[in-house]
């Protein structure tokens, strides 16, 4: 679209024109022979004439491309603020003006005061609204209705107490069917928001069902695999002298020059106690799995937040149980 020439500071480069709207270049477009334009200008005409405008080629807005050197050079050129002809004097870089626009205290608004339809610089709304605007509150009325005078009213002394009641009301009406609409609205959306959340809520408990029965496999194999190995221990030794059954693992054998071969090591009928521990270790994981089993198969309508959270840590034992499924195999 351009921006316009006497807006800016000093003449201005022919090269920084657009060739369509023939006004400083605003984001400037290439098209594949070489030729110019804002994009706001480009972009329509190609779209619907297919062809560079000044219609040397047929091109496609695929074929179009920023000028990044040439947009940095016009963004550096200065230029007079919009609010110009409201009386702003301010000249500042192209890069600028968007940023200072939003500061301008000759910016157009409009007055605030129900019923006033005038629009101000802004550096002049708060005088406008306190001293002179005609709709400006100057009291309440003391004729019985107890609204807010506006200066119009009371200079004109035309106030009438049933007219302004009934306006009132129109406008509380108006409120409360504005918030009605908005209660349906946020209604339905909870509705949709609470059906997504229970569709969801279902998966879970459908996603904890399955990984429930795949524990419970795991948990009757581990238990097979415990019973194996506590029956492959060795048998409690029958040489104590208190008679006393002695569980474990039993050093029947030295390697020479071993890790267990040296000062102080290992030596034969030594008892190792280690995999005992082991196993009372995964029986105590195998009985925390079977625990989490039986919560998983309660309906999920009906389960605690508490309860929730130890099926969470009870999944988590069975995931330890799986990490060391390969002790047992080991062993």
């Amino acid at each position: 679209m351009g921006f316009e020439l006497d807006r800016f500071n000093g003449a201005v480069d022919p090269d920084f024109k657009c060739n369509l709207c023939n006004k400083v270049l605003e984001d400037p477009l290439t098209t594949p022979c070489g030729h110019v334009f804002c994009a706001g200008c480009v972009l329509p005409w190609v779209v619907q004439q297919s062809s560079c405008p000044v219609k040397c080629q047929r091109i496609s807005t695929k074929e179009l491309n920023h000028v990044l050197p040439l947009k940095n050079l016009i963004l550096k050129l200065e230029i007079k603020c919009d609010n110009h002809s409201r009386g702003c004097e301010k000249i500042v870089k192209l890069q600028h003006l968007a940023e200072h626009a939003e500061m301008c205290d000759y910016s157009p608004a409009k007055c605030r005061n129900k019923g006033c339809n005038e629009v101000l610089n802004l550096k002049d709304m708060d005088a406008h609204m306190r001293e002179s605007c005609d709709y400006r509150a100057v009291g309440i009325c003391e004729s019985g209705c107890g609204l807010m005078l506006t200066h119009k009213e009371q200079k004109l002394n035309n106030h009438c107490c049933l007219k302004a009641l009934r306006v009132h009301n129109g406008a509380l009406q108006g409120k409360v069917v504005s918030l009605d609409k908005e209660l349906k609205k946020q209604a339905l959306k909870s509705g949709k928001r609470e059906k997504s959340l229970l569709a969801q809520l279902s998966a879970v408990h459908n996603e904890l069902q399955m990984t429930a029965l795949k524990y419970q496999k795991k948990f009757t194999e581990y238990s097979a695999r415990i019973d194996s190995l506590s029956k492959s221990l060795s048998p409690p030794c029958k040489d104590n002298k208190d008679g006393t059954s002695n569980e474990g693992i039993f050093v029947s054998k030295i390697v020479e020059n071993g890790p267990a071969d040296k000062e102080g090591g290992l030596q034969i009928h030594d008892r190792i106690m280690e995999q005992v521990r082991v196993l009372a270790e995964h029986v105590n994981l195998c009985h925390r799995v079977t625990g989490a089993i039986a919560v998983v198969n309660m309906p999920y309508a009906h389960v605690s937040d508490s309860s929730w959270a130890d099926r969470t840590q009870e999944i988590s034992a069975s995931n330890m149980l799986q990490g060391s499924s390969g002790s047992y195999e080991r062993a």
